[in-house]
């Protein structure tokens, strides 16, 4: 009876595989590339912002992704990647650099 329980199971298992993957399982990997995707964070409590967006139509990928940095500016990067080019980022800082003003690392008392 174990046998049978076994031999039945496999057989869904392999049933299965050809109807969700095909006969080898590969239709999926060869199929052409296209998507979309995008999200944003906004958080008050920790300062971070960030946002990215990417579409993919084939070899030609384009997006784009902001954050915050530490020093108070702005990073925007476009970028395109493709087959023949590869990567090529566009890189813009907005804004200007500053710190925050108060005690400094140096003067904090240290506790070894």
């Amino acid at each position: 009876m174990f046998k049978i329980v076994v031999l039945v199971a496999c057989l869904a298992v392999v049933a299965s595989a050809q109807e969700f993957g095909g006969e080898h399982g590969h239709e999926d990997y060869h199929s052409y590339p296209k998507y979309k995707f995008e999200y944003g964070v906004k958080d008050e409590h920790t300062k971070d912002h960030k946002s990215q967006w990417e579409h993919r139509d084939g070899d030609l990928v384009k997006g784009q992704y902001t954050l915050d940095e530490a020093d108070g500016t702005h990073r925007v990067v476009d970028y395109t990647s493709d087959h023949k080019t590869g990567f090529q980022p566009h890189v813009q800082r907005k804004g200007h650099a500053h710190h925050p003003h108060g005690e400094s690392w140096v003067k904090i008392d240290q506790h070894y």
